[in-house]
């Protein structure tokens, strides 16, 4: 569920205090491990970590006039959310992060790139950590250009499809 909040500030303050708790856990991770161009703040209802304009201009493409994303931090209605975009479609990246994850002996509760959890004893924040700083900011583009240019290729090579038929 998205928030209407303008600040991480007035996020946080909205959250029952055992999710507050719970999610400043995460946050400060996050913080402490993210490269220095990286920046935090509201995106898409939630707590977002992006790569400002400033250091990337063409923004997400997605919409160009938000920041490229990162990672985000939530809480949803039935579970708190850390989804991390570096690992979404970046086998090696997922790879190591899932096997990582396992040899702390917690479950991993994760969609493509959703790490889903209900309690902050359910994450393995060594590994969070890791993870974001094992993506600078500067590597985290240039994966990001790498896949567009991938998409867009792919997308020219798709032989356009046949109208369909007209019923009389």
């Amino acid at each position: 569920m998205q928030s209407k909040a303008a600040t991480v500030a007035q996020y946080l303050a909205e959250l029952p205090p055992d999710r507050r708790a719970a999610i400043e856990a995460v946050r400060e991770v996050m913080l402490a491990n993210l490269d220095e161009d990286y920046e935090e703040g509201m995106q898409y209802g939630m707590i977002g970590y992006y790569v400002p304009h400033r250091i990337f201009p063409p923004g997400y493409h997605c919409d160009p006039r938000q920041p490229l994303p990162f990672a985000g931090l939530a809480s949803q209605k039935n579970y708190m959310s850390l989804y991390l975009g570096s690992v979404y479609g970046n086998t090696d990246h997922e790879a190591w992060f899932r096997k990582a994850w396992a040899a702390t002996g917690r479950k991993l509760d994760m969609g493509k790139c959703c790490i889903r959890f209900e309690k902050i004893e359910d994450v393995a924040l060594d590994v969070v950590g890791e993870s974001v700083r094992r993506v600078p900011t500067r590597k985290y583009v240039v994966y990001y250009q790498e896949v567009m240019q991938h998409l867009r290729k792919a997308g020219a090579k798709r032989k356009p499809k046949k109208p369909a038929a007209r019923k009389k």
